[in-house]
């Protein structure tokens, strides 16, 4: 108990000296306010960065493996010849996955058909995307109906000339009525019109939005573009993943060798198709944002250093100044431990000050707008940045404070500041 009152009394004296202190007090604090609001800005601006990034490729889907064509390539050269001539996937490989495989949730095919043009009456709408999907497409990616609703599975596999569109679609070509029951025209076909989606709004980077998509049946899809060799429509069958296969391994597996099989491969031959997760794309993103992380720290390390320095300085003139006082401390009685307290608290109030200013700068940018990223300030950035503060303290003061803790009583009386 005597401990605890001897270290509330080390407060009260640390918080003193600041107050009569102000001004070189302020002084002190902003090294470190600089140090810290540097490294917490960046780690602030790059983790807002990777999250809008990677929550514009929600698109790509969660747990699914897919085949394509083309791999994945990341970080090195694309040697794109050496795939050139692999076949793409077809409807019937994906019929043959669905009808095999026992890894997967749902399987789907669809394919992408960029620079659509729909036209209504005498309105039209440009730069649309063309999707073509089966009807297990919903269960693998996200199409939030707002009005409306999906296809049946008659309407696939019929080839029914339907559609799901976008909301930008919808209000360009349907400012004032409901686009339900309309038709409108694609390459010169109709496409009776089922629903519409819900407004998802820009995504960061100019990623793909549902805003901008136009959905019809696959088998319908087909009836305006070939999928193959320089129709430049390339299908890509997905299998979500079961919850239970842990990295997808046995998911995987059960593909290649569906695949293999289907296209006949012999065991010595290579796969001519590629196994893609998109995960690899969001792993990728977050390492390369992981150094850029790593180099903002170093760069932000420089200048709280020289905060650091700065406090140990103050605090040095701080122990000469109150020589003085703490030899009557000692000779009334105080223990070392108050003394070494005493300042050392000083200096981690002093870091967390300057600390806290940082983070609450960075809080007060973090309400700047920057078009479709948002900046957030996390609660983990606050406490690193705090926490950051609080070791820089703890090494700036602890020399300084260790030498006013072993001063003689004696000849701390007799010094006269």
């Amino acid at each position: 108990m005597k401990a605890f009152k001897l270290i509330i009394e080390s407060f009260r004296f640390a918080w003193s000296a600041l107050r009569t202190n102000l001004l070189r007090t302020t002084l002190s604090l902003l090294g470190v306010t600089v140090g810290i609001f540097s490294i917490i800005a960046v780690f602030t601006a790059v983790d807002s960065l990777e999250r809008s990034i990677k929550d514009s490729l929600n698109f790509l889907g969660t747990n699914n493996i897919n085949v394509e064509k083309w791999p994945y390539g990341f970080g090195g050269p694309y040697p794109w010849w050496t795939y050139l001539q692999r076949p793409y996937v077809t409807f019937d490989e994906y019929r043959f996955i669905k009808d095999n495989v026992k890894n997967a949730q749902a399987v789907s095919i669809f394919t992408v058909r960029g620079g659509i043009i729909a036209k209504y009456e005498s309105s039209s709408t440009a730069d649309l995307s063309l999707l073509g999907v089966v009807y297990d497409h919903k269960d693998l990616y996200e199409i939030p109906i707002e009005e409306g609703r999906y296809f049946t599975r008659e309407e696939a596999n019929g080839a029914s000339n339907v559609v799901i569109i976008g909301h930008r679609t919808a209000e360009e070509l349907f400012p004032a009525i409901s686009p339900i029951g309309k038709d409108i025209k694609i390459k010169g076909l109709k496409y009776h019109i089922i629903g519409v989606i819900k407004e998802e709004g820009d995504s960061f980077l100019g990623a793909p939005s549902n805003d901008d998509n136009i959905y019809m049946p696959y088998r319908a899809f087909q009836k305006i573009y070939y999928s193959g060799r320089r129709s430049g429509v390339e299908p890509r069958i997905t299998a979500k993943g079961l919850p239970t296969d842990v990295g997808l391994v046995e998911l995987e597996a059960e593909l290649r060798g569906l695949m293999r099989k289907k296209r006949s491969l012999k065991p010595k031959e290579d796969d001519n198709f590629a196994l893609n997760r998109p995960e690899a794309i969001t792993n990728f993103i977050g390492s390369t944002f992981d150094a850029v992380s790593v180099a903002g720290a170093i760069i932000g390390g420089f200048a709280i250093l020289v905060g650091g320095f700065g406090i140990a300085n103050i605090m040095f003139v701080s122990v000469r100044e109150r020589t003085n006082i703490i030899g009557i401390q000692k000779s009334l009685g105080a223990k070392n431990y108050f003394i070494l307290f005493q300042f050392l608290f000083e200096a981690v109030f002093l870091s967390l000050i300057g600390g806290g200013v940082g983070v609450m700068l960075v809080y007060f940018i973090s309400f700047a707008s920057l078009g479709s990223l948002e900046l957030v300030l996390t609660t983990g950035n606050i406490i690193l940045g705090l926490g950051i503060s609080a070791v820089i303290g703890v090494l700036s003061g602890i020399v300084p404070a260790l030498m006013a803790a072993r001063l003689d009583p004696v000849i701390a009386i007799r010094t006269t500041g």
